[in-house]
């Protein structure tokens, strides 16, 4: 009798589960069902294109103009508006975007990030190696502490 609860709770949890994901393939379905020419689509790949012929299980899309290819309706994933299709398609911005955006100008490069207060080092990479103070740049001798020459 003990294990019959939790047998009825997990049976319970996969029956809701199920009927989750139905109802979600069954809203795909007629959202890809209701499709129409002239309509602008994405792709789950998130292409872009603009429906010219709605077939049995394809359609016919236009990609840009004179281009067209066919897909399958599986690989819709959203239906949009006019005004958003060609917004996006034709690289506009939406005139609210631009009043609320209050997010700070990012720099081409990270040259502006970096503290202003350093000098500039010399040419070439620092890797860490100093001459010692005794050795004049351009001194090829060694200076192992040995007394003799070699």
């Amino acid at each position: 009798m003990e294990l019959l609860l939790p047998l009825v709770l997990v049976i319970g949890v996969m029956l809701l589960m199920t009927r989750s994901a139905k109802n979600k393939q069954r809203q795909l379905e007629d959202m890809r069902n209701s499709i129409e020419p002239g309509t602008g689509i994405r792709t789950i790949g998130g292409m872009y294109a603009l429906v010219k012929e709605v077939r049995h299980d394809t359609l016919l899309l236009e990609l840009e103009p004179g281009m067209h290819a066919v897909f399958s309706k599986q690989a819709v994933s959203a239906i949009l508006e006019a005004d958003e299709y060609h917004r996006i398609v034709n690289g506009e911005t939406d005139p609210e975007d631009l009043e609320d955006d209050d997010s700070p100008e990012v720099p081409d490069d990270a040259s502006s990030l970096t503290e202003g207060d350093r000098e500039p080092e010399e040419s070439g990479i620092d890797l860490g190696k100093r001459a010692p103070a005794d050795k004049e740049p351009g001194d090829d001798s060694k200076h192992d502490g040995e007394g003799g020459k070699s």
